[in-house]
Protein backbone atom coordinates (compact mmCIF):
# COMPACT_ATOMS: atom_id res chain seq x y z
CA UNK A 1 0.00 0.00 0.00
CA UNK A 2 1.26 3.52 -0.99
CA UNK A 3 2.14 5.86 2.19
CA UNK A 4 -0.52 8.55 0.95
CA UNK A 5 -3.20 5.69 1.29
CA UNK A 6 -2.69 4.77 5.03
CA UNK A 7 -4.47 6.06 7.65
CA UNK A 8 -1.84 7.22 9.52
CA UNK A 9 -1.45 10.00 6.55
CA UNK A 10 -4.81 10.56 5.98
CA UNK A 11 -5.19 11.16 9.96
CA UNK A 12 -2.36 13.49 10.03
CA UNK A 13 -3.50 15.37 6.66
CA UNK A 14 -7.20 15.72 7.89
CA UNK A 15 -5.81 16.91 11.44
CA UNK A 16 -4.76 20.43 10.70
CA UNK A 17 -1.38 20.19 12.33
CA UNK A 18 0.11 21.53 9.16
CA UNK A 19 -0.76 24.32 7.51
CA UNK A 20 0.48 23.47 4.77
CA UNK A 21 0.08 19.32 3.51
CA UNK A 22 2.46 18.93 1.49
CA UNK A 23 4.83 19.03 4.24
CA UNK A 24 3.47 15.76 5.73
CA UNK A 25 3.41 14.24 1.84
CA UNK A 26 7.41 15.40 1.98
CA UNK A 27 7.77 14.21 5.83
CA UNK A 28 10.98 11.69 6.01
CA UNK A 29 10.19 8.97 8.44
CA UNK A 30 13.17 7.70 10.66
CA UNK A 31 12.05 4.36 10.37
CA UNK A 32 10.40 3.01 7.03
CA UNK A 33 7.14 4.44 6.03
CA UNK A 34 5.70 0.37 6.31
CA UNK A 35 7.27 0.43 9.96
CA UNK A 36 5.77 3.50 11.26
CA UNK A 37 2.11 3.14 9.97
CA UNK A 38 1.96 -0.34 11.69
CA UNK A 39 3.13 1.16 15.18
CA UNK A 40 0.52 4.13 14.34
CA UNK A 41 -2.33 1.28 13.72
CA UNK A 42 -1.19 -0.64 17.23
CA UNK A 43 -0.49 2.20 19.17
CA UNK A 44 -2.97 4.48 18.22
CA UNK A 45 -1.97 7.56 20.20
CA UNK A 46 -3.92 10.60 21.59
CA UNK A 47 -1.70 12.67 20.72
CA UNK A 48 -1.44 13.07 16.91
CA UNK A 49 1.05 15.99 16.56
CA UNK A 50 3.62 14.10 19.73
CA UNK A 51 3.51 11.03 17.23
CA UNK A 52 4.78 12.92 14.25
CA UNK A 53 7.18 14.40 15.61
CA UNK A 54 9.30 11.71 17.62
CA UNK A 55 8.55 9.73 14.37
CA UNK A 56 9.59 11.89 11.32
CA UNK A 57 11.36 14.70 10.26
CA UNK A 58 11.92 17.36 8.04
CA UNK A 59 14.10 18.35 4.63
CA UNK A 60 15.80 21.78 5.58
CA UNK A 61 15.59 24.90 3.19
CA UNK A 62 19.02 27.01 3.04
CA UNK A 63 18.15 28.84 0.71
CA UNK A 64 15.20 30.55 3.11
CA UNK A 65 18.19 31.18 5.36
CA UNK A 66 19.37 35.20 5.40
CA UNK A 67 22.26 36.05 2.72
CA UNK A 68 25.30 38.23 4.09
CA UNK A 69 26.65 41.41 2.28
CA UNK A 70 23.96 41.21 -1.09
CA UNK A 71 24.14 44.33 -2.48
CA UNK A 72 22.01 43.66 -5.74
CA UNK A 73 19.52 41.17 -7.27
CA UNK A 74 22.61 39.48 -9.44
CA UNK A 75 24.97 38.96 -6.09
CA UNK A 76 21.49 37.34 -4.85
CA UNK A 77 21.02 34.78 -7.75
CA UNK A 78 24.86 34.30 -7.62
CA UNK A 79 25.01 33.35 -3.87
CA UNK A 80 21.38 31.52 -3.85
CA UNK A 81 22.38 28.60 -6.94
CA UNK A 82 24.79 26.91 -4.10
CA UNK A 83 21.49 26.64 -1.76
CA UNK A 84 19.13 26.02 -4.13
CA UNK A 85 21.25 22.46 -5.18
CA UNK A 86 20.27 18.89 -4.05
CA UNK A 87 23.32 16.43 -4.20
CA UNK A 88 23.18 13.32 -5.39
CA UNK A 89 22.05 10.56 -2.45
CA UNK A 90 20.47 7.19 -2.08
CA UNK A 91 16.65 7.00 -1.84
CA UNK A 92 15.90 7.46 1.72
CA UNK A 93 12.60 6.78 3.59
CA UNK A 94 10.50 9.58 2.23
CA UNK A 95 8.73 10.45 -1.03
CA UNK A 96 11.32 11.63 -2.98
CA UNK A 97 12.82 10.12 -5.72
CA UNK A 98 16.29 9.56 -6.19
CA UNK A 99 18.08 10.83 -8.63
CA UNK A 100 21.60 10.06 -10.19
CA UNK A 101 22.92 13.70 -10.71
CA UNK A 102 22.78 17.20 -8.53
CA UNK A 103 20.11 19.44 -9.40
CA UNK A 104 18.13 22.64 -8.64
CA UNK A 105 15.00 22.78 -6.80
CA UNK A 106 12.51 26.00 -6.89
CA UNK A 107 12.93 27.02 -3.29
CA UNK A 108 10.95 27.29 -0.24
CA UNK A 109 8.07 24.32 0.26
CA UNK A 110 9.14 23.19 -3.32
CA UNK A 111 12.17 20.87 -2.15
CA UNK A 112 12.87 18.90 -5.43
CA UNK A 113 12.86 19.65 -8.78
CA UNK A 114 9.70 20.38 -10.89
CA UNK A 115 9.74 19.43 -14.60
CA UNK A 116 9.08 22.35 -16.62
CA UNK A 117 10.24 24.97 -13.80
CA UNK A 118 13.86 23.85 -14.54
CA UNK A 119 14.13 25.01 -18.22
CA UNK A 120 13.85 28.26 -16.65
CA UNK A 121 16.15 27.47 -14.27
CA UNK A 122 18.82 26.25 -16.49
CA UNK A 123 18.96 29.53 -18.87
CA UNK A 124 20.71 31.29 -15.37
CA UNK A 125 22.76 28.35 -14.98
CA UNK A 126 24.09 28.49 -18.42
CA UNK A 127 24.65 32.40 -17.86
CA UNK A 128 26.06 31.51 -14.67
CA UNK A 129 28.67 29.34 -15.88
CA UNK A 130 27.47 25.99 -14.07
CA UNK A 131 26.64 23.92 -17.47
CA UNK A 132 27.81 21.54 -16.37
CA UNK A 133 24.63 21.29 -13.84
CA UNK A 134 22.47 22.05 -16.84
CA UNK A 135 23.49 18.68 -18.53
CA UNK A 136 23.09 17.18 -14.76
CA UNK A 137 19.34 18.20 -15.00
CA UNK A 138 19.24 16.68 -18.14
CA UNK A 139 20.43 13.44 -17.35
CA UNK A 140 18.19 13.37 -14.53
CA UNK A 141 15.11 13.47 -17.22
CA UNK A 142 16.70 11.19 -19.17
CA UNK A 143 17.07 8.55 -16.30
CA UNK A 144 13.34 9.59 -15.15
CA UNK A 145 12.12 8.95 -18.17
CA UNK A 146 13.98 6.04 -18.44
CA UNK A 147 12.31 3.98 -15.39
CA UNK A 148 8.50 5.97 -15.50
CA UNK A 149 8.25 6.93 -19.22
CA UNK A 150 8.14 10.66 -18.73
CA UNK A 151 9.34 13.33 -16.51
CA UNK A 152 6.91 13.72 -13.50
CA UNK A 153 5.94 16.83 -12.44
CA UNK A 154 8.27 16.85 -9.33
CA UNK A 155 10.76 13.86 -8.69
CA UNK A 156 8.32 12.40 -5.63
CA UNK A 157 6.71 9.10 -5.59
CA UNK A 158 3.16 10.93 -5.48
CA UNK A 159 4.16 12.72 -8.79
CA UNK A 160 3.88 9.95 -10.53
CA UNK A 161 1.02 9.61 -12.32
CA UNK A 162 1.15 12.96 -14.11
CA UNK A 163 3.84 15.06 -16.37
CA UNK A 164 4.39 19.02 -16.70
CA UNK A 165 4.94 20.83 -19.86
CA UNK A 166 7.45 18.95 -21.37
CA UNK A 167 10.55 20.91 -20.99
CA UNK A 168 13.39 18.08 -21.93
CA UNK A 169 13.62 19.18 -25.63
CA UNK A 170 14.46 22.41 -24.72
CA UNK A 171 17.39 21.12 -21.93
CA UNK A 172 18.55 19.58 -25.26
CA UNK A 173 18.49 22.41 -27.31
CA UNK A 174 20.27 24.28 -24.37
CA UNK A 175 23.40 21.77 -24.88
CA UNK A 176 22.81 20.87 -28.45
CA UNK A 177 26.42 23.09 -29.93
CA UNK A 178 28.10 21.59 -27.24
CA UNK A 179 27.37 17.90 -27.09
CA UNK A 180 25.72 16.85 -30.37
CA UNK A 181 28.80 15.84 -31.73
CA UNK A 182 29.20 13.20 -28.70
CA UNK A 183 27.32 10.34 -30.55
CA UNK A 184 26.58 8.71 -27.18
CA UNK A 185 25.17 11.54 -25.71
CA UNK A 186 22.84 12.08 -29.09
CA UNK A 187 21.69 8.65 -28.88
CA UNK A 188 20.98 8.92 -24.97
CA UNK A 189 18.85 12.30 -25.91
CA UNK A 190 17.11 11.01 -28.49
CA UNK A 191 15.90 8.02 -26.84
CA UNK A 192 15.18 9.71 -24.03
CA UNK A 193 12.92 12.28 -26.33
CA UNK A 194 10.89 9.31 -28.24
CA UNK A 195 9.69 7.70 -25.13
CA UNK A 196 8.65 11.27 -23.41
CA UNK A 197 6.67 11.51 -27.25
CA UNK A 198 5.34 8.18 -26.63
CA UNK A 199 4.11 8.79 -23.51
CA UNK A 200 2.19 12.02 -24.30
CA UNK A 201 0.90 10.13 -27.76
CA UNK A 202 -0.27 6.95 -26.14
CA UNK A 203 -3.20 5.50 -27.36
CA UNK A 204 -3.61 7.74 -30.45
CA UNK A 205 -4.33 4.48 -32.41
CA UNK A 206 -7.43 3.61 -30.31
CA UNK A 207 -9.15 7.06 -31.25
CA UNK A 208 -12.20 7.59 -33.67
CA UNK A 209 -14.82 10.32 -34.23
CA UNK A 210 -16.49 8.36 -31.80
CA UNK A 211 -14.31 8.06 -29.36
CA UNK A 212 -12.01 10.91 -29.72
CA UNK A 213 -9.93 11.58 -26.66
CA UNK A 214 -7.50 9.22 -24.59
CA UNK A 215 -5.12 9.88 -21.53
CA UNK A 216 -3.11 12.96 -23.24
CA UNK A 217 -4.13 12.87 -27.19
CA UNK A 218 -7.17 14.08 -28.44
CA UNK A 219 -8.61 13.81 -32.21
CA UNK A 220 -9.85 17.23 -33.85
CA UNK A 221 -12.76 17.28 -35.79
CA UNK A 222 -11.13 17.16 -38.76
CA UNK A 223 -9.06 13.85 -37.82
CA UNK A 224 -5.74 15.77 -36.90
CA UNK A 225 -4.21 14.65 -33.51
CA UNK A 226 -3.13 17.52 -30.74
CA UNK A 227 -2.99 16.71 -27.09
CA UNK A 228 -4.17 17.79 -23.56
CA UNK A 229 -3.30 17.50 -20.33
CA UNK A 230 -4.03 14.25 -17.66
CA UNK A 231 -3.59 12.57 -15.04
CA UNK A 232 -3.61 9.16 -14.94
CA UNK A 233 -5.70 8.68 -11.40
CA UNK A 234 -8.51 10.24 -10.19
CA UNK A 235 -8.45 10.71 -6.40
CA UNK A 236 -7.69 13.63 -4.20
CA UNK A 237 -4.05 15.02 -4.32
CA UNK A 238 -1.29 13.85 -1.57
CA UNK A 239 0.26 17.27 -1.59
CA UNK A 240 -3.09 18.81 -1.50
CA UNK A 241 -5.59 16.13 0.70
CA UNK A 242 -7.28 17.85 2.50
CA UNK A 243 -7.74 21.03 0.11
CA UNK A 244 -9.08 18.53 -1.92
CA UNK A 245 -11.83 16.72 0.25
CA UNK A 246 -12.87 19.92 1.23
CA UNK A 247 -13.65 21.50 -2.45
CA UNK A 248 -15.19 18.13 -3.59
CA UNK A 249 -17.19 17.47 -0.28
CA UNK A 250 -20.50 18.95 -1.96
CA UNK A 251 -20.28 16.97 -5.12
CA UNK A 252 -21.58 13.72 -6.10
CA UNK A 253 -19.53 10.34 -6.45
CA UNK A 254 -19.51 10.87 -10.12
CA UNK A 255 -18.30 14.30 -10.05
CA UNK A 256 -16.01 14.07 -7.35
CA UNK A 257 -14.12 11.62 -10.23
CA UNK A 258 -14.35 14.11 -12.29
CA UNK A 259 -12.95 17.33 -10.09
CA UNK A 260 -9.90 14.89 -8.77
CA UNK A 261 -8.68 14.05 -12.33
CA UNK A 262 -8.94 17.65 -13.53
CA UNK A 263 -7.39 19.21 -10.52
CA UNK A 264 -4.44 16.48 -11.19
CA UNK A 265 -4.95 17.66 -14.63
CA UNK A 266 -4.32 21.83 -14.37
CA UNK A 267 -0.98 20.68 -12.11
CA UNK A 268 0.29 18.91 -15.02
CA UNK A 269 -0.01 22.03 -16.57
CA UNK A 270 1.61 24.13 -14.34
CA UNK A 271 -0.79 26.62 -13.92
CA UNK A 272 -2.39 25.81 -11.01
CA UNK A 273 -5.07 27.12 -11.02
CA UNK A 274 -6.59 29.87 -13.65
CA UNK A 275 -9.71 30.38 -15.45
CA UNK A 276 -8.13 28.65 -18.06
CA UNK A 277 -9.18 25.60 -16.88
CA UNK A 278 -12.62 26.53 -15.25
CA UNK A 279 -16.05 27.11 -16.61
CA UNK A 280 -16.67 29.38 -13.70
CA UNK A 281 -13.94 31.82 -13.42
CA UNK A 282 -15.24 32.62 -9.75
CA UNK A 283 -16.24 28.59 -9.07
CA UNK A 284 -12.82 26.42 -8.74
CA UNK A 285 -15.08 23.26 -8.51
CA UNK A 286 -16.12 23.74 -12.22
CA UNK A 287 -12.35 23.04 -12.99
CA UNK A 288 -12.58 20.71 -16.84
CA UNK A 289 -8.68 20.89 -17.63
CA UNK A 290 -8.85 17.51 -19.28
CA UNK A 291 -11.71 19.68 -21.94
CA UNK A 292 -9.10 21.75 -23.14
CA UNK A 293 -6.59 21.51 -25.86
CA UNK A 294 -3.30 23.95 -25.01
CA UNK A 295 -1.74 26.24 -27.24
CA UNK A 296 1.10 25.98 -24.95
CA UNK A 297 1.19 21.94 -24.64
CA UNK A 298 0.74 21.78 -28.24
CA UNK A 299 3.31 24.50 -29.34
CA UNK A 300 5.97 22.55 -26.69
CA UNK A 301 5.13 19.30 -28.18
CA UNK A 302 5.53 20.66 -31.42
CA UNK A 303 9.20 21.68 -30.37
CA UNK A 304 9.64 18.75 -29.20
CA UNK A 305 8.86 17.18 -32.53
CA UNK A 306 11.64 19.52 -33.97
CA UNK A 307 14.30 18.44 -31.62
CA UNK A 308 13.33 14.60 -32.32
CA UNK A 309 13.71 15.34 -36.07
CA UNK A 310 16.96 16.73 -35.17
CA UNK A 311 17.96 14.79 -33.60
CA UNK A 312 16.75 11.42 -35.95
CA UNK A 313 18.63 13.60 -38.69
CA UNK A 314 22.09 14.19 -36.73
CA UNK A 315 22.07 10.44 -36.47
CA UNK A 316 21.16 9.58 -40.26
CA UNK A 317 17.96 7.87 -39.12
CA UNK A 318 16.31 9.91 -42.70
CA UNK A 319 12.97 7.45 -42.10
CA UNK A 320 12.29 8.18 -38.64
CA UNK A 321 13.24 11.65 -38.88
CA UNK A 322 10.74 12.17 -41.90
CA UNK A 323 8.02 10.64 -40.17
CA UNK A 324 8.97 13.48 -37.32
CA UNK A 325 8.90 16.20 -39.70
CA UNK A 326 5.71 15.64 -41.22
CA UNK A 327 4.31 15.70 -37.86
CA UNK A 328 5.28 18.85 -36.87
CA UNK A 329 3.93 20.36 -40.10
CA UNK A 330 0.74 18.84 -39.57
CA UNK A 331 0.94 19.74 -35.72
CA UNK A 332 1.42 23.53 -37.00
CA UNK A 333 -1.42 23.34 -39.35
CA UNK A 334 -3.57 22.23 -36.65
CA UNK A 335 -2.34 24.81 -33.92
CA UNK A 336 -3.29 27.38 -36.50
CA UNK A 337 -6.60 25.91 -37.79
CA UNK A 338 -8.33 25.54 -34.10
CA UNK A 339 -6.28 28.32 -32.20
CA UNK A 340 -5.31 31.71 -33.50
CA UNK A 341 -8.36 33.87 -32.84
CA UNK A 342 -8.82 36.17 -35.88
CA UNK A 343 -11.30 38.31 -33.54
CA UNK A 344 -8.69 38.65 -30.66
CA UNK A 345 -5.51 38.56 -32.52
CA UNK A 346 -4.17 35.86 -30.59
CA UNK A 347 -3.34 32.26 -29.84
CA UNK A 348 -6.11 30.57 -27.65
CA UNK A 349 -6.88 27.03 -26.25
CA UNK A 350 -9.54 24.90 -28.11
CA UNK A 351 -12.73 23.52 -25.93
CA UNK A 352 -13.11 19.63 -27.10
CA UNK A 353 -16.41 19.63 -25.23
CA UNK A 354 -18.04 22.36 -26.90
CA UNK A 355 -16.32 22.13 -30.06
CA UNK A 356 -14.66 26.07 -30.15
CA UNK A 357 -11.84 28.46 -29.29
CA UNK A 358 -11.99 29.34 -25.44
CA UNK A 359 -12.52 33.08 -24.66
CA UNK A 360 -9.93 33.62 -22.11
CA UNK A 361 -6.76 35.32 -23.62
CA UNK A 362 -3.90 34.41 -21.99
CA UNK A 363 0.16 34.53 -21.94
CA UNK A 364 0.24 30.84 -22.97
CA UNK A 365 -0.34 32.39 -26.70
CA UNK A 366 3.10 33.49 -26.72
CA UNK A 367 4.45 30.14 -27.32
CA UNK A 368 3.20 30.54 -30.65
CA UNK A 369 5.96 33.28 -31.01
CA UNK A 370 8.79 31.62 -28.96
CA UNK A 371 8.43 28.47 -31.04
CA UNK A 372 8.14 30.14 -34.19
CA UNK A 373 4.89 28.95 -35.38
CA UNK A 374 3.44 32.21 -36.64
CA UNK A 375 4.12 32.30 -40.11
CA UNK A 376 2.47 35.05 -40.80
CA UNK A 377 3.78 38.53 -40.56
CA UNK A 378 0.25 40.52 -39.86
CA UNK A 379 -0.05 37.89 -37.19
CA UNK A 380 3.14 38.41 -35.46
CA UNK A 381 2.54 42.07 -35.93
CA UNK A 382 -1.19 41.89 -33.95
CA UNK A 383 0.08 40.01 -31.22
CA UNK A 384 2.89 42.43 -30.72
CA UNK A 385 0.54 45.51 -30.21
CA UNK A 386 -1.82 43.08 -28.59
CA UNK A 387 0.94 41.96 -26.20
CA UNK A 388 2.23 45.45 -25.29
CA UNK A 389 -1.86 47.32 -24.91
CA UNK A 390 -3.12 44.67 -22.84
CA UNK A 391 -0.62 42.02 -21.55
CA UNK A 392 1.95 45.22 -20.81
CA UNK A 393 1.70 45.95 -17.42
CA UNK A 394 3.89 48.38 -15.02
CA UNK A 395 5.76 45.45 -13.93
CA UNK A 396 5.79 43.44 -16.66
CA UNK A 397 3.47 40.72 -18.47
CA UNK A 398 0.68 39.92 -16.71
CA UNK A 399 -0.71 36.13 -16.89
CA UNK A 400 -4.56 36.41 -18.12
CA UNK A 401 -6.79 38.94 -19.26
CA UNK A 402 -8.98 37.49 -16.56
CA UNK A 403 -9.17 38.77 -13.18
CA UNK A 404 -9.55 36.19 -10.13
CA UNK A 405 -8.64 34.88 -7.32
CA UNK A 406 -6.63 32.53 -8.59
CA UNK A 407 -2.78 32.56 -8.64
CA UNK A 408 -2.72 31.83 -12.41
CA UNK A 409 -4.66 34.89 -13.19
CA UNK A 410 -4.29 38.61 -13.31
CA UNK A 411 -2.62 40.77 -11.59
CA UNK A 412 -0.18 38.38 -11.03
CA UNK A 413 3.16 38.02 -13.30
CA UNK A 414 5.33 34.92 -13.33
CA UNK A 415 8.97 34.68 -14.53
CA UNK A 416 8.33 31.51 -17.23
CA UNK A 417 5.59 33.92 -19.04
CA UNK A 418 8.17 36.71 -19.62
CA UNK A 419 10.49 34.76 -21.09
CA UNK A 420 7.78 33.38 -23.27
CA UNK A 421 6.76 36.71 -24.23
CA UNK A 422 10.29 38.37 -24.49
CA UNK A 423 11.99 35.66 -26.47
CA UNK A 424 9.03 35.41 -28.54
CA UNK A 425 8.87 38.88 -29.72
CA UNK A 426 12.71 38.90 -30.56
CA UNK A 427 12.06 36.39 -32.63
CA UNK A 428 10.27 38.01 -34.62
CA UNK A 429 12.33 41.17 -34.65
CA UNK A 430 10.51 43.56 -31.96
CA UNK A 431 13.02 44.19 -29.76
CA UNK A 432 11.98 47.40 -28.57
CA UNK A 433 8.84 45.95 -27.21
CA UNK A 434 10.77 43.16 -25.53
CA UNK A 435 13.13 45.34 -23.75
CA UNK A 436 10.71 47.44 -22.59
CA UNK A 437 9.17 43.93 -21.17
CA UNK A 438 12.15 42.58 -19.70
CA UNK A 439 13.11 45.96 -17.88
CA UNK A 440 9.81 46.06 -16.45
CA UNK A 441 10.27 42.87 -15.30
CA UNK A 442 13.61 43.63 -13.40
CA UNK A 443 12.25 46.73 -12.13
CA UNK A 444 9.72 44.88 -10.65
CA UNK A 445 12.44 42.19 -8.76
CA UNK A 446 14.92 44.75 -8.03
CA UNK A 447 11.64 47.04 -6.35
CA UNK A 448 10.58 44.16 -4.24
CA UNK A 449 14.27 42.79 -3.35
CA UNK A 450 14.96 46.50 -2.09
CA UNK A 451 12.43 45.76 0.81
CA UNK A 452 12.34 41.95 1.35
CA UNK A 453 15.91 40.89 0.16
CA UNK A 454 15.18 38.04 -1.70
CA UNK A 455 13.35 36.66 -4.83
CA UNK A 456 9.51 35.11 -4.82
CA UNK A 457 8.05 32.77 -7.39
CA UNK A 458 5.49 35.35 -9.06
CA UNK A 459 4.50 38.80 -8.41
CA UNK A 460 1.51 41.39 -8.87
CA UNK A 461 2.77 43.27 -12.11
CA UNK A 462 -0.27 46.18 -11.92
CA UNK A 463 0.19 46.88 -8.22
CA UNK A 464 3.80 46.12 -7.47
CA UNK A 465 2.84 48.04 -3.74
CA UNK A 466 1.04 44.33 -3.22
CA UNK A 467 1.69 41.00 -2.45
CA UNK A 468 0.46 38.34 -5.26
CA UNK A 469 -2.04 36.81 -3.64
CA UNK A 470 -3.68 33.52 -5.04
CA UNK A 471 -2.79 29.74 -4.82
CA UNK A 472 -2.67 27.12 -2.30
CA UNK A 473 -0.08 28.07 0.08
CA UNK A 474 2.07 31.15 0.75
CA UNK A 475 4.18 32.65 -1.89
CA UNK A 476 7.39 31.43 -1.77
CA UNK A 477 10.68 32.89 -1.85
CA UNK A 478 13.83 31.20 -3.78
CA UNK A 479 13.25 31.11 -6.54
CA UNK A 480 14.69 28.70 -8.89
CA UNK A 481 12.84 29.96 -12.29
CA UNK A 482 12.55 33.78 -11.20
CA UNK A 483 16.38 33.41 -10.97
CA UNK A 484 16.79 32.00 -14.26
CA UNK A 485 15.27 34.25 -16.19
CA UNK A 486 16.42 37.32 -14.55
CA UNK A 487 19.81 36.36 -15.40
CA UNK A 488 19.04 35.75 -18.65
CA UNK A 489 17.35 39.47 -18.82
CA UNK A 490 19.86 41.30 -17.27
CA UNK A 491 22.54 39.51 -20.17
CA UNK A 492 20.22 40.16 -22.72
CA UNK A 493 19.38 44.26 -21.46
CA UNK A 494 22.91 44.81 -19.73
CA UNK A 495 21.95 48.79 -20.25
CA UNK A 496 18.10 48.64 -19.12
Amino acid sequence: MKFEHSRLFKDVQLSGIFNDSKTFADAIPKQSWQAVCDFYEELQPKDLAEFVDVHFEFAQAPELDALDDVSSVQDYIEQLWGRLTRQVCDQNTSSLLSLPKPYVVPGGRFNEIYYWDSYFTALGLMDSGREALVEHMLDNFCSLIGSLGHVPNGNRSYYATRSQPPVTALMVDLLWDKKSSDKQWLKKVTTALRREYDFWMKGQGELSAKNNTHARVVMMPCGGLLNRYWDNEALPRPESYREDLEDAKHLTAQQKLSFYRNIRAACESGWDFSSRWLRDPSDLKTIATTEMVPIDLNALIYFLELQLARCYLALSYHAEYKKLDKRSKSRADLIEQYMWDEQASWYVDYDIANKCQREVQTMAGATALFFNLVKDDGHALRMSKKIMSEFCKVGGLVTTLTETLQQWDSPNGWAPLQWFGVKGLLNYGFEQEAKLIGTRWLHTLESNFAINQCLLEKYNVIELNKKAQGGEYIVQQGFGWTNGVACRLYKLFPDK
